[in-house]
């Protein structure tokens, strides 16, 4: 199969230019400058190869299978606490369920701790927030201990569920994708909302879908 290196300095330039954050709340955790080997979700070495998929494989990550008006697929995951967590627990109130990268790269930081400063509004909205990646149980709870997260964590290792809702990859299939869905009380999706480079939109878009609700 053919590849693509990476130029030592390319990467940068593929992405946009991280900012520290700020947070709302006092003396809570931020995400400070990232070092130029983690972007957004994935760590690349100077050395790495990008593999160029076929047209099947970039067809299978572009589809998703979960689409807006549709009841997803359950799953029961493992949360920070090393509990088991089933998506019908959540029945009868909104639902915000969120697919990232991995715990600890800048984009997924910033993006926890904007669900972090904004959950007051979350809950005032009646909604659970739940974050759910391939990370294990104990690095999602290092993850929230870390950043006071206040939410939910589940852990998909070996990305079962993200594929079965079909969340698309993006970067060649080498970055797993970041896709946003919000479930009414009824546990039907009304919004899919899919941003890898802007995590803190997700934000922004899941709170004015649920203040329509």
């Amino acid at each position: 199969m053919a590849s693509i290196s990476l130029p030592r300095h390319s990467l940068p330039s593929l992405l946009p230019t991280l900012k520290p954050i700020t947070s709302s709340s006092q003396n809570l955790p931020i995400l400070s400058k990232s070092s130029q080997s983690q972007f957004y979700g994935l760590k690349f070495s100077h050395s790495t190869s990008l593999p160029i998929p076929s047209s099947s494989s970039v067809k299978n990550t572009i589809f998703a299978k979960v689409n807006k008006g549709q009841a997803p697929p359950s799953f029961t995951l493992k949360d920070q606490d090393g509990k088991t967590l089933s998506l019908s627990k959540f029945k009868g109130k909104p639902v915000v369920v969120y697919f990232y990268p991995a715990d600890e790269t800048p984009g997924c930081t910033k993006q926890a701790c904007a669900f972090r400063d904004s959950y007051e509004k979350f809950k005032k909205a009646g909604a659970e927030v739940v974050g759910i990646s391939g990370d294990d149980p104990s690095s999602h709870k290092a993850f929230a201990k870390k950043y006071r997260l206040p939410f939910t964590l589940l852990s998909d290792e070996g990305n079962k569920i993200r594929k079965e809702w079909g969340v698309p990859a993006d970067l060649f299939g080498t970055l797993p994708g970041r896709q946003t869905y919000v479930l009414d009380k009824k546990g039907v999706v009304q919004l899919i909302y899919n941003n890898q480079f802007q995590p803190e939109k997700h934000v922004d878009e899941t709170l004015k879908l649920l203040q329509s609700l």
